[in-house]
């Protein structure tokens, strides 16, 4: 299901689940198995994710909702499932170190929940994203119905939750729900400069500056009490002495 490739300081996980890479039982323990190994390692600072298909997820799979709802524990099994995508997203959420996401195909449902789990998402303008949960009675209760919102804002989120909207790459960028987007031709290239550039950043800094902008969104965190306790112990690192030293004597400007 998945392919790990690590080079340059980038991991990358390429999702590689024909024929849409949907997401099922498995494929959450398959994902949480690449970033036990993951965490093992300290020769990555960037998570790249891409599919190798012409799609970058389609959402769940439809057999194994079959399966659930043919048995009385059914509606109880797909509930338990919710809970597993939002557990694996919110173990991406966590990383401490910056998560890409490369969408050079359609990302829904799921597949597009993956997606705003991510920090950053880079989508080919031919890509389609959306939430369409809400055309079968459902809705998007992998994390969408938050990371959306707090991605896009109400406004966006009711427009596109609700009415089971889909958007193409150049939309999603207008709306604020990917950083960049280029022609299809131009999205590994341009993915790979975006992984090479953050992979440069030292990771204990990173770390710490995820840690104060997720204070953002969490009134029971004061942000800026978090940036002076962050920045005590960035300048208690020998990593950053030695970088503003550098600094300092103009070899590292």
């Amino acid at each position: 299901m998945f392919h790990l490739q690590l080079a340059d300081n980038v991991a990358t996980i390429v999702m590689d689940h024909p024929p849409v890479n949907a997401m099922s039982d498995d494929w959450v323990a398959s994902f949480h198995a690449v970033l036990d190994d993951l965490e093992m390692r300290d020769d990555w600072a960037v998570l790249q994710i891409r599919s190798a298909l012409k799609v970058f997820g389609a959402g769940a799979d439809l057999k194994e909702m079959r399966e659930r709802f043919d048995t009385p524990s059914g509606l109880y099994r797909q509930i338990d499932g919710i809970r597993g995508y939002q557990a694996l997203f919110a173990r991406i959420v966590a990383l401490p170190r910056v998560t890409l996401a490369e969408i050079g195909g359609a990302a829904l449902g799921g597949g597009f929940e993956l997606a705003l789990a991510c920090d950053l998402r880079i989508a080919a303008q031919e890509a389609r994203m959306g939430l369409p949960e809400l055309r079968l009675g459902l809705l998007p209760g992998a994390g969408g119905t938050q990371r959306l919102t707090w991605l896009a804002g109400r406004p966006t989120a009711l427009r596109l939750i609700l009415g089971a909207e889909q958007v193409d790459g150049a939309e999603a960028l207008r709306l604020g729900l990917v950083q960049w987007c280029v022609p299809a031709a131009e999205l590994a290239d341009k993915a790979a400069a975006i992984a090479q550039r953050y992979a440069a950043m030292p990771v204990h800094a990173v770390k710490a500056a995820k840690i104060c902008i997720a204070s953002a969104n969490n009134p029971a965190i004061n942000g800026f009490s978090e940036e002076v306790e962050q920045t005590r112990g960035l300048l208690m690192s020998e990593r950053t002495q030695g970088l503003i030293g550098a600094f300092l004597a103009g070899t590292n400007r």
